[in-house]
């Protein structure tokens, strides 16, 4: 989902008179091969212009997942240490984001700024104190599930404990329903909200002592499901025979048109010239709804590169490199600590911080202060693998995920070493990565490497590749399509990154996954929203 998150900042004097605007644009579901200057077939004329004239991030680093990464951007903490460690927020759950967690617009109003949320928020919302507008955006435009249809902005779903699939609004303004936008095209929608939020800033409240600035959030669903999208943007992709594709490529455009749309309205507003833009993606391609990662393995939901990798650049005229590729190691947590201090903020009513401030890295072209990243650790994995069949065929049931995990040791073949005493579960879905080596345990989620859209495959299929193995070891720099497995080679870094992961899991906090709610239920004409 396109998730802006346009803060408009102040910064601290290395940037001398005014303080930079900073726009956060992250994209729901948009795979690494889904972006122009990766060389896909879908244009992206607005991300590929802003990109080129800035930093783009090649080494950069999302969850597999929504909810996870929206969490790790908010709060600048892994997500072992939040209890949000398994899948996402569903829309029955009674939980959020814990309260105690002072997040990222919270941060920027104790520097002065305004902040703005216009799109998906999908950080919990079953109580009042849970919504956006309670956890620092002083204003809130969008949508409080994880996805909804593009036109009605109606989410369906399951009730278990009900036995029934509901069906009801999930659009507030504020924290009221909003009503009378059917019909509305949801990236359009929600960038004329963004854009009008950009036209109405105050700049004359801007002065050399102290900035205005806006944290607008404006997290759209494209490119997430429902594949829907008004014809004059399918209308180019004709030569897509894949209808998923073809429509996902139309849902791009939209997005980059938005983009487009936004960067206009701060250069018309002659903001441009002190802003600092981030794009990011949430997590990899989902290969079912038309996205793809291609050539890098597996997909969303998994911890492959296929899953992780994110999209990411900094365009800004404020870089002093611009014009670069940068590949050093970021991850979406750093971007808390990093937007804080270009604001001149201070993180220190924060819990302790898993995010670097990475501006140097990015800026100047300085090495990244962050040497590791834990990807996760989740001993309640559920994939999208049927129940006791072939994990790498990778089928799919509707999003809800089933996985044997008594099965596991007999499903993973050849555990081609004995790591029994690193006092880490090698059963648990977990990944890490330090410098230029990344450690898988468990099942990683979908295993194959989905073909280049639109030409044939010569891909090998899952009966003939290795066998998956409860660990896991890959050389990343040099082979980022995980395609040589090489942990019997080094067994001294298998030894280590397990004993990192060891320690990881000490400090994590017990997962909060709580069965549904049945008083979540809207009725028949109501909408989703607080219910406790």
């Amino acid at each position: 989902m396109m998730q802006l998150s346009a803060l408009l900042v102040s910064l601290p004097a290395v940037f001398a008179a005014q303080q930079p605007h900073i726009v956060f644009v992250l994209a729901d579901d948009f795979g690494w091969y889904d972006v122009g200057y990766h060389g896909s077939e879908i244009s992206t004329p607005n991300l590929d212009k802003l990109s080129a004239a800035g930093v783009r991030l090649e080494n950069y680093y999302v969850q597999p997942l929504c909810t996870p990464s929206r969490n790790l951007l908010m709060t600048g903490r892994y997500q072992i240490h939040t209890g949000m460690q398994h899948q996402i927020i569903w829309p029955c759950q009674p939980y959020c984001v814990p309260l105690d967690e002072k997040l990222l617009p919270q941060l920027m109003k104790e520097a002065g700024y305004a902040t703005h949320m216009v799109g998906k928020w999908h950080l919990g919302m079953y109580k009042k104190d849970c919504l956006p507008t309670r956890r620092g955006f002083d204003s809130f435009f969008g949508y409080l599930t994880g996805s909804e249809d593009y036109d009605t902005h109606v989410r369906c779903s399951p009730i278990a404990a009900l036995n029934l699939t509901r069906c009801a609004l999930d659009l507030r303004d504020g924290e009221a329903v909003a009503t009378g936008y059917k019909g509305e095209y949801s990236t359009e929608l929600l960038s004329q909200r963004a854009t009008s939020i950009i036209e109405k800033h105050n700049s004359s409240k801007v002065t050399h002592t102290h900035g205005f600035s806006s944290l607008l959030s404006c997290p759209a669903t494209a490119a997430h499901r429902a594949l829907t999208v008004p014809e004059r943007y399918v209308a180019p992709y004709g030569f897509i025979e894949d209808h998923s594709r073809r429509l996902y490529a139309g849902m791009v455009s939209a997005m980059d048109e938005a983009v487009g749309n936004i960067t206009l309205a701060l250069q018309q507003g002659g903001l441009w010239d002190n802003t600092v833009l981030v794009f990011s993606t949430d997590n990899g391609g989902q290969t079912l709804y038309g996205g793809s990662n291609w050539p890098l393995r597996g997909r969303k939901w998994s911890l492959w590169e296929g899953g992780i990798r994110g999209v990411g650049f900094v365009a800004s005229p404020l870089l002093m490199q611009p014009g670069t590729v940068s590949r050093e190691l970021i991850h979406v947590s750093d971007w808390l600590p990093t937007l804080v201090g270009l604001a001149g903020g201070s993180t220190n009513g924060t819990k302790p911080l898993d995010g670097f401030n990475v501006w140097n890295a990015i800026s100047k072209g300085f090495a990244s202060p962050r040497l590791e990243l834990l990807h996760n650790i989740d001993p309640l994995y559920n994939d999208i693998a049927p129940l006791g069949g072939d994990l790498s065929i990778c089928y799919e049931c509707d999003e809800i995920h089933v996985f044997d995990s008594v099965k596991m040791p007999k499903l993973l073949k050849n555990l081609g070493g004995s790591w029994a005493n690193s006092g880490f579960n090698v059963y648990f879905h977990a990944a890490i990565r330090s410098s230029n080596w990344k450690l898988l345990t468990g099942y990683p989620g979908c295993d194959i490497w989905f073909p280049q859209p639109g030409h044939n495959s010569s891909e090998p299929r899952p009966s003939e590749v290795d066998p998956l193995k409860p660990v896991m070891l890959f050389d990343i720099e040099k082979d980022p399509e995980e395609r040589k497995e090489i942990s019997d080679q080094f067994p001294r870094i298998v030894e280590y990154l397990l004993g990192r992961l060891y320690q990881h899991q000490k400090s994590a906090v017990p997962i909060n996954f709580p069965d549904d709610d049945p008083k979540c239920d809207p009725g028949p004409t109501g909408a989703w929203g607080p219910w406790a």
